[in-house]
């Protein structure tokens, strides 16, 4: 129902994306590149992808890859371990487009990204070379002049408005003053108030009650397309219905026919599976995100009930990750949910909870968790995930074990993507979590055996 909304305060102004830029050729399709942000994968593509496949985009024409190194570093100047530069952000687009078009015989590429991917996108276009063989760019909650533009706050970061980076992009490149390279069609997607990242107050980057100099307009370019899509939160600009049918819009000039992927008789998932990389200033915390392989982990699948998520018998399918990371391809039902379980040294065993595939994926990234110190007074832990968007209580409709608003979500604004129930005991039974109409159901384990629950949305 919310979405519907959204989509219907979206009508006017995507009729007029057709004229907004030149459609791409109907007789091919060229290649898309999905780019993912900042401590993201591949993976929050997915849904993206199959709604493109459902339209008519060709899947072996959508490539979506994962940067080893994710997150930006502090100062874009100082090496960082586990982290990239621009430069080298840059340098891995460059190479994955190139391995796309030499893949494709294509000429040229359409470039989709999100966050932190915008900037990658926008660096290659302006300096790498990327306006030769980019025809169209999409940007969703890009923080095209960054997330603060405060004098003497971090001003080494990409995400600074200040910083050296972020002036050089946004240097006028005519003399209308336009912010994008020439040649290449532009679109950018933002919120009208809703991106954590691109807000007059610095609430979401520590900074409760002080100005960040950045307006809810910071994502939008001047000589670009530049879109408002009503409600949606930082994810929700590259990841909802209301970001594709904008963007199909953009590169075909016609409406999608449909906003949902259209299920398939049988469904092949593939993907890899990473780790948490130890944080070197803070080495309890275990949450340092990264894209590279984890070899040596075992992953076993179950299909599952999805009204308490029982097994429904043994595992249907188990292997021992090889050092490229990579699982699969397993033979799914689109009408099977599945459980996957992570184990790993250094790792809680993880129980990963989803709903059916309706389709084909080789992009299902898995990554198992670790127990922070905080949460080990519990008997069971359970984490209710949103990957491809926020949980805003003013605006979704929430349930996680019973209660309407899951813990740790703010009563106002969208600037949370997990929940997590510690249980004072760990009696097994199954967990209920609900967004918007999807539901997961999964089941307890018990933490002092290091097993973990997580109840991850799909949409």
């Amino acid at each position: 129902m919310h979405t519907r909304r959204r989509l219907i305060a979206l009508g006017c102004a995507t009729a007029l994306l057709a004229a907004c830029s030149t459609p791409v050729p109907t007789g091919e399709r060229p290649p898309i590149l999905f780019v993912h942000g900042n401590g993201d994968s591949a993976a929050l593509w997915q849904t993206t992808i199959w709604r493109f496949e459902s339209n008519g985009w060709p899947r072996d024409r959508l490539f979506a890859a994962d940067q080893p190194f994710p997150l930006a570093r502090d100062d874009d100047g100082v090496a960082q371990p586990g982290r990239s530069s621009t430069a080298e952000s840059m340098a891995f687009l460059k190479a994955e487009v190139d391995r796309v078009l030499k893949s494709t015989g294509a000429t040229q590429v359409v470039l989709i990204g999100n966050s932190r991917g915008g900037n990658t996108i926008r660096n290659y276009v302006q300096n790498g070379g990327g306006d030769r063989v980019v025809s169209h760019v999409v940007l969703g909650g890009n923080p095209a002049h960054g997330i603060w533009a405060v004098k003497g706050r971090a001003e080494g970061s990409e995400f600074s408005g200040l910083s050296a980076f972020l002036q050089r992009l946004n240097a006028p490149k005519n003399a209308e003053g336009h912010e994008v390279t020439p040649g290449v069609k532009w679109l950018t997607l933002r919120s009208d108030n809703n991106d954590k990242y691109a807000q007059p107050d610095g609430l979401w980057i520590g900074s409760k009650g002080q100005p960040t100099l950045i307006g809810f307009d910071g994502p939008a370019l001047k000589g670009a397309t530049n879109l408002v899509l009503p409600r949606v939160d930082h994810r929700e600009t590259s990841f909802s219905p209301a970001a594709f049918e904008a963007t199909w819009r953009f590169l075909t000039g016609e409406a999608p026919r449909t906003l949902q992927p259209i299920p398939e008789d049988s469904v092949a998932l593939s993907g890899k599976v990473t780790g948490l990389g130890l944080d070197p200033t803070d080495p309890a915390s275990g949450n340092f995100p990264d894209n590279l392989p984890l070899a040596g982990a075992r992953l076993s699948m179950f299909a599952v009930d999805p009204a308490s998520g029982t097994r429904r018998g043994p595992a249907a399918w188990e292997q021992t990750i090889g050092t490229d990371g990579r699982w699969g391809p397993f033979a799914g039902r689109p009408d099977t949910a599945y459980e996957f379980v992570l184990a790993a040294p250094g790792y809680a065993t993880t129980h990963i909870y989803r709903n059916a595939f309706p389709r084909s994926s080789g992009i299902v990234q898995l990554r198992p968790e670790r127990i922070a110190e905080a949460d080990r007074d519990a008997r069971a832990l359970v984490i209710f995930t949103r990957p491809r968007g926020y949980f805003d209580a003013e605006r979704d409709r929430m349930r996680f074990d019973g209660q309407s608003t899951p813990p740790g979500v703010p009563p106002k604004g969208a600037g949370v993507s997990s929940s997590k129930i510690k249980l004072g005991s760990d009696a097994p039974r199954p967990v209920e979590a609900e967004f918007n109409g999807e539901r997961v159901v999964g089941r307890t384990w018990p933490l002092a055996q290091g097993e973990v629950s997580v109840l991850e949305l799909t949409y």
